[in-house]
């Protein structure tokens, strides 16, 4: 998700860092397991540094998964449905970290989007058993940048956002089906960074609800993570703050209130997972 701050210290990094190894793609058996999104499935972490150069320190939901597969994680961090499908659409930072540091995978070229990669996977690994996908977020914080944070406008302009993201998700399902892949796709929702403000949340209710539409038209089901982590910030402690129940990166130095970033932290991430598991598994269980 938001990536500007990150990639200008970055920027920095790169002009004086030696040449950095590109990850070859996943190793060992072949792949089952397509990973899409942002950078919630990459396993961003803010502030981190030469860290960037290898995508391996960055642990995500996909990772954690206990579902005995073997994934791809082609999320690339700071993608918007849009670049997801165009690389002329406005992202909020994919581009350029592409053009600094590796992702999970490779894609085909550096102009290639990430649908690209996703259709040409599913064409070459026909055993594939499960696809996530979780993209728009960036949609919207985009849309909080050009506002400057401004309540009103970010009102005024989130309908129009919405209607994007419904009509990108529903190209990326349709896209994806027409490669012939029938299995299960998982479409993962956001969560709410704090559940006790209402204005963000019921944002965050408005973007989910716009990119899991058109699901069920595709045979797609959804992840409920914002349930989750609702449910897991809903104590005495919490407050319904996402950041106080451990589900976000902490800051660091550590502070008092806490203080996180909009990312999972590891125990975030292994609720993601818990919630993808189950529906999986649930699917599977029904036949699709």
């Amino acid at each position: 998700m938001k990536l500007r701050l990150v990639l200008s210290v970055c920027l920095m990094i790169a002009l004086f860092a030696p040449g950095s190894a590109w990850a070859a793609g996943p190793a060992g058996s072949s792949p089952n397991y397509l990973a899409l999104g942002d950078s919630v499935a990459f396993g961003f972490i803010d502030e981190a540094g030469y860290e960037y150069y290898y995508p391996t320190n960055f642990v995500g939901y996909v990772d954690w998964t206990s579902l005995s597969l073997t994934p791809a994680n082609a999320a690339c961090p700071g993608e918007t449905s849009g670049s997801f499908l165009s690389n002329t659409a406005p992202d909020d930072g994919c581009r350029l970290y592409r053009s600094l540091f590796p992702l999970h995978v490779v894609y085909g070229s550096i102009k290639g989007t990430q649908l690209a990669f996703a259709t040409g996977f599913l064409q070459r690994y026909s055993g594939t058993q499960l696809v996530t996908i979780a993209v728009g977020g960036d949609d919207l914080l985009l849309l909080q940048q050009q506002c400057n944070d401004d309540p009103t406008c970010i009102e005024n302009g989130a309908p129009q956002v919405f209607a994007t993201v419904e009509a990108n998700m529903q190209t990326i399902l349709a896209a994806l089906r027409a490669t012939g892949y029938s299995g299960p796709i998982v479409v993962v929702n956001y969560y709410s960074p704090d559940y006790s403000n209402q204005f963000d949340t019921e944002l965050i209710a408005g973007l989910n609800q716009a990119m899991t539409a058109p699901a069920r038209a595709y045979g797609a089901v959804v992840a409920d993570v914002f349930s989750a982590f609702q449910a897991a910030a809903s104590n005495r402690f919490a407050g319904g703050n996402t950041c106080v129940a451990g589900l976000l990166n902490a800051s660091n130095p550590p502070t008092s209130p806490p203080t996180c970033d909009i990312h999972p932290s590891q125990s975030g991430h292994k609720l993601i997972t818990q919630v993808i598991s189950q529906v999986y598994q649930s699917r599977r269980a029904i036949g699709r």
